[in-house]
């Protein structure tokens, strides 16, 4: 299998089946990101080192606006897209097989988690895998150990409080918060 075979299978919405070869070319994926992320996590990496390891990760051309803060967790990798000037705080997880989409200006807090998979309800296909995207638009802030879950985008400028988890979307220009995040208020973006 090849790599942009993977990508548009899990980009499609499929099922991923527990025996499929998608899921064993996804096994070795793992063990390529935990080489590169276990690189990234160790020692001190200049601004512009952690920029390469990352294009590694992601398999794309380095984006030398990106802002990094180990340590960082991937099982992936190869399905982050990373907008200009984003800045991800230390301790971020991100398991990326459905997608996730960050737009320019955007700032992850430390400890977020974004997945992009589900397992499935039913007991006798709970191994296999339901993949979605996560889109998070332009100049969002996610604070501090927010959860974002498979199939949420979040509107430009829009803030998500400290320790929320993002189970639904959230409008562009909105303040969220809360277990579940629930849109509280709209954010003056007066200029």
């Amino acid at each position: 299998m090849e790599l942009q075979e993977f990508l548009d299978y899990c980009n499609s919405g499929k099922t991923i089946s527990a025996e499929s070869e998608i899921i064993n070319y996804s096994g070795y994926l793992t063990q390529e990101a935990l080489k590169i992320t276990a690189v990234i996590n160790s020692g001190y990496h200049t601004p512009e080192e952690l920029q390469e390891l990352f294009s590694g990760l992601t398999s794309r051309p380095v984006n030398h606006t990106l802002g990094l803060i180990p340590p960082f967790y991937t099982d992936c990798g190869k399905n982050i897209h990373i907008g200009n000037h984003v800045y991800i705080n230390t301790g971020c997880t991100m398991q990326d097989q459905g997608g996730i989409y960050i737009g320019d200006g955007t700032l992850i807090g430390h400890h977020c988690m974004i997945a992009t998979l589900n397992h499935d309800f039913a007991p006798e296909h709970r191994h296999d895998l339901h993949p979605l995207p996560v889109r998070i638009g332009n100049n969002v802030w996610v604070g501090a150990n927010v959860t974002i879950l498979p199939g949420v985008s979040i509107g430009d400028n829009a803030i998500v409080a400290a320790g929320a988890v993002v189970t639904k979307d959230i409008p562009a220009n909105m303040l969220a918060a809360g277990i579940p995040a629930k849109v509280i208020r709209q954010i003056n973006t007066g200029n």
